[in-house]
């Protein structure tokens, strides 16, 4: 397997690495807005694809994967000597080109669709080749264990709500915050940054002053992270799949999530979930689960549904499938 992405390569993985670089998100963020660039990821996106255009590593590919649209999924798609590889498709960041939704959607194909929740393959198993995998958490990493708080430079005298998200309109965090003022006492932390970080600061001062903390933190540190929380907080609607709903389950800290058809399967019986556009049932569902004082015991259930070696698996099966099916195999 070869792994083409814009960090750098790691010398404990067995997959090929190649480095395209790609512009950083941020840089975009004040850019304007017009049609196919009409939000940062898009221009970021546009500089990774611009790098995949002569990758030397096509001609023998069996299959691709991406889940990334417009610009990867074309720069994939275009014609090559000799053919194009099949092309699977997985709806991490939503099914609107599957579901040909704007204008970019129309000129949207795959061989192949991997749907991250079972509304994405209800809505699209009849125009494409689709099956239904969630996406995987690795047990070795993220499971039980003791809090670090002082490590992580979070408070050690108080209860701590954590979310972990990008800070965009459609995650939601500022209607988070203004539920969680009527949580007394406990420290809400939002590990994340985006184009609403002064947004969210300003809102946090106002609301909740002294009670709010936004950061950043290195992608080893997310398995103590969510270990230091007492509550884990998400307040999306209808996620694609939602990564950070089972390493908050496989590290056992309790969730309160919005309640939809894909956070109920995600998730079964293993959160609180509520309405959460209602500001006081928010508030409610966030002071019961930080009064009850538990840790989850979702994480043997977590670990045997979404460990990486079932969901790689399953993985393998539809790639081989695809390139069968393409005469690649």
């Amino acid at each position: 397997m070869t792994l083409v992405g814009s960090g750098q390569a790691r010398d404990d993985r067995a997959y090929q690495f190649i480095h395209v670089p790609a512009a950083s998100r941020e840089r975009f963020e004040r850019w304007p807005t017009m049609p196919f660039l009409r939000h940062h990821f898009m221009y970021e996106e546009l500089t990774f694809a611009a790098g995949l255009l002569h990758l030397p590593a096509m001609a023998t590919t069996d299959v691709t994967v991406t889940c990334s649209f417009p610009y990867v999924n074309w720069a994939l798609r275009r014609p090559r000597r000799g053919g194009r590889p099949p092309h699977v498709f997985v709806t991490q960041n939503g099914d609107w080109a599957p579901r040909g939704e704007g204008p970019e959607p129309s000129l949207f194909s795959c061989e192949g669709l991997i749907c991250t929740n079972p509304l994405y393959f209800e809505r699209n198993r009849g125009r494409w080749n689709s099956c239904l995998i969630p996406n995987g958490v690795d047990p070795l990493r993220f499971s039980p264990g003791p809090a670090r708080r002082a490590e992580l430079g979070l408070p050690v005298d108080r209860k701590i709500v954590l979310m972990v998200s990008a800070l965009e309109p459609g995650k939601r965090v500022l209607e988070a915050i203004e539920s969680f003022a009527d949580v007394p006492n406990a420290m809400l932390v939002v590990a994340g940054d985006g184009p609403l970080r002064s947004d969210v600061d300003q809102l946090a001062d106002r609301l909740i002053p002294g009670r709010f903390m936004r950061a950043t933190f290195r992608h080893e540190q997310m398995p103590d992270l969510y270990r230091s929380a007492d509550v884990f907080l998400h307040t999306k609607i209808r996620e694609s799949f939602g990564n950070v709903y089972v390493e908050a389950l496989s590290c056992g800290t309790p969730i309160v999530a919005h309640d939809d058809e894909v956070a109920r399967w995600i998730l079964e019986d293993h959160a609180v979930l509520v309405d959460t556009e209602s500001k006081a049932k928010l508030s409610a569902a966030i002071r019961q689960t930080l009064d009850l004082g538990q840790r989850s015991d979702a994480a043997n259930w977590a670990h045997e549904r979404y460990s990486w070696k079932v969901i790689a698996r399953r993985y393998s099966e539809f790639l081989e499938s695809v390139a069968a099916t393409n005469g690649r195999s």
